[in-house]
């Protein structure tokens, strides 16, 4: 595959109750590429939002869920999520504002 660009890195934010929670302590939640990396991620969040200083980054591979459909079989695509944690004196990410 082709080098990932940092603007191909973050996917979308998870959005969720947990999520929100740990937006206090400066912890935000992202869908990832697959075949990203942590400092990949890094990366992308610094130069995505202006401001940001990243501390670390946790991520976690999901695997794809079976679903049935009468008698087929699949599986759903796999996907990776990103736990981005920001130092004390780092701004704030602003597309969680307001949620």
């Amino acid at each position: 595959m082709a080098a990932i660009q940092y603007y191909d890195v973050i996917l979308k934010p998870v959005i969720t109750e947990k999520s929100m929670n740990a937006m206090a302590e400066k912890k935000y939640t992202f869908y990832v590429h697959t075949e990203a990396n942590k400092s990949q991620i890094k990366e992308a969040v610094e130069k995505m939002f202006e401001g940001t200083k990243v501390k670390s980054v946790s991520t976690m591979n999901l695997e794809g869920k079976k679903r049935r459909r009468g008698m087929t079989v699949g599986k759903t695509a796999k996907s990776k999520k990103a736990i981005v944690a920001l130092t004390e004196d780092s701004k704030e990410i602003e597309i969680f504002e307001g949620l």
